[in-house]
C-alpha cells in the first residue's frame, strides 16, 4: 500500500518504476550519494524516517547503514519541478559512501585545458 501523500507532487516513477533520489547532509549541505527508489523504498522511507532504496546491481531493497551502521535519518524530502527526481536532507549516523569516505562524491575529474 502506498503512502498518501500532497497529489500535485506525487514522485513520476521511470518506466522501471524508479526515481532518482540525491541525498544531501542537511548540516553541511554536501552531496552524499545518488540512489534510486522504487514505490516501496519511497512508502518506507516516508513511514520510519530512514532512508531505503532500490538496488538496481541486487535487484533488492535496501535499508542504507543496515550493515554498516551508518543510518541515514531523514529529515526532509523534496522533489523537482518535473518531480521526476527526489532530494533527501538527511542526518548520517556515520559514511554514506561504501569506500567509507562521507560522500560517494570525493573524485574530482580535473580537465585539461
Amino acid at each position: 500500500m502506498s503512502v498518501m501523500i500532497n497529489e500535485d507532487i506525487q514522485p513520476r516513477f521511470d518506466v522501471s518504476g524508479l526515481i532518482t533520489t540525491v541525498v544531501q547532509d542537511s548540516t553541511t549541505n554536501a552531496v552524499l550519494m545518488v540512489a534510486w527508489m522504487n514505490q516501496e523504498a519511497f512508502d518506507l522511507t516516508i513511514q520510519t524516517g530512514k532512508a531505503h532504496f532500490w538496488s538496481r546491481s541486487r535487484k533488492e531493497l535496501w535499508l542504507k547503514g543496515a550493515t554498516s551502521g551508518n543510518i541515514l535519518s531523514v529529515e526532509s524530502i523534496w522533489i523537482d519541478c518535473d518531480a521526476d527526481t527526489l532530494l533527501l536532507k538527511v542526518k548520517p549516523a556515520g559514511p554514506a559512501c561504501h569506500t567509507g569516505q562521507t560522500s560517494c562524491f570525493y573524485r574530482e575529474i580535473e580537465r585539461k585545458i
